[in-house]
């Protein structure tokens, strides 16, 4: 873990972003006191979401399906 001051960070933006790309982990400092942590997002052992959870859950009327009056009359060409 490194931690750096913010105005080092504006200035070497891309050094700390390669390490972040490598694993490490960067702390913000203000004034040396920290305020914020840098970290890769662990998307590695994440799953792909499944398309259709909630089959079954709940339903649509055919009412869904109907053109709304107020709207359908704002997005027709006059």
């Amino acid at each position: 873990m490194i931690q750096i001051n913010i105005n080092e960070a504006k200035a070497k933006l891309s050094k700390y972003t390669k390490m972040v790309k490598a694993g490490e982990t960067v702390v913000l400092c203000e004034r040396n006191k920290p305020f914020a942590e840098i970290r890769s997002l662990d998307r590695k052992g994440s799953a792909p979401r499944v398309f259709g959870l909630s089959k079954g859950v709940f339903s649509l009327g055919p009412e869904f399906f109907e053109a709304d009056a107020e709207i359908q009359k704002m997005v027709e060409v006059e």
